[in-house]
C-alpha cells in the first residue's frame, strides 16, 4: 500500500476498530432478543426490530466478524444466539432474505467453519429459490418484504440482488448448479432492468409477465430518474461479491466495473456520498455514510478482483479516500469532549422520502465499515467474506 494508506493504518484503523469493538459489546448487552436497526445519533439507544426486518444479518455480521478476529468466545457465544434467532425467518416470503442471510448466517461459516450457521444458510437459500420465476427469470420481491405495500409481483429493485451471493454461496457448498443458475438470472435480469447505459443505477423498476421492462422508478431517491446513492452501492456490492463466488462469469464482474466506475466519477471530492446523487439541494442536504460504507467495501473486494493495475490502484485509492473521511469525521469520539458510545457510526439516511432516521447510526452501515477496518488491518485471511 502506498505510504498514505499506511499513515491512515497506523494511526486511525486501530483506534477506530477497538471503539466499533467497545460498541459491539455495549449493543450486546442492552437490546436483548431483538436486533438492532438504527440508533439516536445523541444517545446512541438503537431502535430494534423483533424478528431482523432486512437488517437484521448485518448485526450478526458484526458479531461473526468479531469472533474471527478476536478468538473471543463472547463474540461467538453472541453471534450464535442471534443466528437461532433467525431461523424463525428462514422461510419468510422477501428476497431480502439475501441480507439477512448471507451476513447474517453463511458468514459465520466463511469465517469460523460453523457448521449450525451453514446450515441455516443453506435452507434459507433454498427457500430463496423455490421462489424463482422462470418466466421473468426473476425472485419476486415477495409479500413479507420492505416494500410489500406499495408493490405487486410484477417489481423489483436492485436490494434484492443481494439474493445472488446467497445463493452462488450455497450452490458452491452443496454443488448444486441450478441453484447457482438461478442466482445469476436472477442478477442478470437485475442488471437489464434497473443499471442505465451510463452505469447508474434507478433501485425499482416494473416489468410485464415476461420479465420485460416497464418503467423504471425509486422507492427512496429523489426522483425516478435519480441515483440514489444506495442504490448505485448496492449493485457494486452484490455484483463484486456475486463474482467472488462465480470466478467464471465474467458478466457479473464487467456490471461491478460498470457501477463502481460510475460511483468514483460522481462521487463528491472529499469521498462522502449524499443521499441521493442528483437532490438539487446538494450540498445543504443529507450524506449518506452508510452508502459511502458499501461502496467503500465493495471497492477493496474489486480492487483484489481486476486484473488492471491501474483499476485496482483507482479502486484502492477511492475506498481509503472514503474510510478515511468516515472514520475521521463520523465514528464517535469525535473528539476528547465526545461522552456517547464510543464506535458509534454516524451520518447514515435511512429514508429521506420519509424522513426516517436521515442522520443516524445505521447497522448495515457500521458492519461495512468495520468489515472494511480489517480488511485494510489484515485481519482476515484471503476468503470471500
Amino acid at each position: 500500500m502506498s505510504n498514505q494508506s499506511e499513515t491512515i493504518q497506523t494511526t486511525s484503523l486501530t483506534k477506530a476498530y477497538q471503539n466499533i469493538l467497545k460498541s459491539i459489546e455495549i449493543t450486546a448487552q442492552s437490546i436483548n432478543n431483538e436486533f438492532p436497526h438504527y440508533a439516536d445519533n445523541v444517545t446512541g439507544k438503537w431502535t430494534c426490530s423483533p424478528d431482523g426486518f432486512w437488517t437484521g444479518g448485518y448485526w450478526n455480521g458484526l458479531l461473526w466478524l468479531a469472533a474471527s478476529q478476536t478468538n473471543n468466545s463472547q463474540y461467538l457465544k453472541w453471534a450464535r444466539k442471534w443466528t437461532e434467532l433467525l431461523k424463525k425467518r428462514i422461510d419468510s416470503q422477501t428476497v431480502f432474505r439475501g441480507f439477512l442471510f448471507y451476513y447474517g448466517a453463511a458468514l459465520g461459516n466463511i469465517l469460523l467453519d460453523d457448521e449450525e450457521a451453514k446450515n441455516i444458510a443453506l435452507a434459507a437459500a433454498k427457500s430463496v429459490a423455490s421462489q424463482y420465476n422462470p418466466r421473468t427469470n426473476l425472485i419476486p420481491l415477495g409479500n413479507e418484504a420492505e416494500e410489500a405495500d406499495s408493490v405487486g409481483v410484477s417489481e423489483t429493485n436492485i436490494d434484492g440482488v443481494s439474493a445472488t451471493p446467497l445463493l452462488l454461496w450455497a450452490a458452491h457448498e452443496t454443488n448444486d448448479s441450478s441453484i447457482a443458475e438461478i442466482g445469476l438470472k436472477h442478477a442478470y435480469k437485475n442488471k437489464e432492468l434497473s443499471i442505465r447505459e451510463d452505469g447508474s443505477v434507478c433501485q425499482s423498476a416494473s416489468f410485464d409477465v415476461d420479465g420485460n421492462l416497464v418503467k423504471r422508478y425509486t422507492h427512496k431517491g429523489y426522483s425516478d430518474d435519480s441515483t440514489w446513492g444506495r442504490a448505485q452501492a448496492w449493485a457494486m456490492m452484490h455484483y463484486t461479491v456475486g463474482y467472488q463466488w462465480a470466478p467464471s462469469e465474467e458478466k457479473l464482474l464487467h456490471t461491478a466495473i460498470e457501477v463502481s466506475d460510475w460511483w468514483i466519477n460522481n462521487l463528491p471530492t472529499d469521498g462522502v456520498a449524499y443521499w441521493d446523487f442528483d437532490d438539487p439541494a446538494i450540498p445543504y442536504t443529507n450524506r449518506d455514510t452508510s452508502a459511502t460504507s458499501i461502496a467503500a467495501s465493495a471497492l477493496l473486494k474489486l480492487s483484489t478482483l481486476v486484473e488492471d493495475k491501474e483499476k485496482q490502484e483507482i479502486y484502492r485509492s477511492s475506498a481509503l479516500k472514503s474510510i478515511n473521511q468516515l472514520i475521521s469525521n463520523y465514528l464517535t469520539p469525535l473528539n476528547e469532549q465526545d461522552e456517547r458510545r464510543p464506535g458509534m457510526f454516524l451520518g447514515g439516511c435511512f429514508n429521506k422520502k420519509v424522513n426516517e432516521a436521515t442522520n443516524n447510526e445505521l447497522i448495515w452501515g457500521t458492519y461495512y465499515l468495520f468489515e472494511s477496518i480489517g480488511v485494510l488491518m489484515n485481519y482476515f485471511n484471503q476468503n470471500n467474506y
